[in-house]
């Protein structure tokens, strides 16, 4: 099997079975993030994705029950491609259940609810969309492509179409400037989007990113742990809808898991024990290399 790149994936597809359809991002503009940047963007000839799938169904038979395509915004490759590719990938492993790509809001708006609708029926399960923030002047600043509303028109997208979404907000986005503001427009978001999972990520300035030079020329101002923890309280507590939280990530200060709204009491009072912690005893500042 073949695969070009930085293999990358969510934690929540720690288990799946993992075949390139995709090298790099589209969009690959985000001031965060520094995944794929001196990769040009290509989709792979559907032949060779379906050579290595047929090379994993060799390897493991009827094992997978999970298959995820990387790379970074899968979502945006032809659509009659990877419907095909995604039904070959039924064919092949009789024991799969879901199959997953990463996807960014203005990719999925832009193909609409029909070829939506094509991709769930070919297998498509669920998306994992980063929407970082539902404050616009936030998205701006990262160059997210994407507003707000994009966010919120994927999300009606996704749930109409039968798609899975797993919506991704990064804490402490907006630094102390903004961080009321992206703590209540991000639930907003969530609130409209209406995702079955939202998993939290926090903020850490990336080697050879544009953030990083603005956090270490004093332009931008990190939170501290306690500050994170009190966004990540704001969230939470103005969120309306039911979805499962999920904090299942190497960067954050606390590991939060349940369901809103039966467990929000319960996360919340998890929130205000943690503030009254020390701060050296949360993770120290780190410049991330991955």
């Amino acid at each position: 099997m073949r695969y070009e790149g930085p293999i990358y994936r969510p934690p929540s597809e720690a288990d799946s079975l993992l075949i390139q359809a995709t090298v790099g991002c589209p969009h690959n503009r985000c001031t965060f993030c520094m995944v794929y940047k001196g990769l040009k963007f290509k989709v792979r000839p559907t032949g060779e994705i379906k050579e290595d799938l047929e090379e994993a169904r060799r390897q493991f038979g009827d094992r997978v029950r999970t298959l995820f395509f990387p790379a970074g915004n899968t979502i945006a490759m032809p659509t009659a491609a990877l419907a095909e590719i995604c039904r070959y990938s039924y064919s092949l492993f009789p024991r799969l259940q879901r199959i997953t790509v990463y996807g960014s809001s203005q990719y999925i708006v832009r193909k609409g609810l029909p070829k939506m609708r094509l991709l769930a029926e070919a297998g498509l399960k669920r998306l994992h969309v980063g929407i970082e923030s539902g404050d616009d002047e936030i998205l701006r600043r990262v160059q997210k492509g994407a507003s707000a509303r994009d966010h919120i028109q994927a999300g009606r997208i996704l749930r109409e179409a039968g798609i899975e979404m797993n919506a991704y907000i990064m804490l402490g986005l907006g630094g102390r400037e903004r961080t009321l503001r992206h703590a209540r427009e991000s639930a907003r978001v969530i609130n409209e989007a209406r995702p079955q999972w939202l998993r939290l990520r926090t903020f850490v300035p990336k080697i050879n990113t544009p953030m990083l030079e603005e956090v270490l020329s004093g332009r931008f101002v990190m939170l501290s742990p306690h500050q994170v923890l009190r966004e990540t309280r704001a969230l939470l507590e103005a969120i309306e809808v039911p979805l499962r939280v999920s904090s299942d990530h190497y960067t954050n200060y606390l590991n939060l898991a349940g369901k809103l709204p039966e467990d929000k009491e319960a996360l919340l009072r998890t929130l205000d024990e943690a503030l009254t912690w020390e701060e050296s005893s949360f993770r120290p500042f780190f410049i991330g290399t991955q």
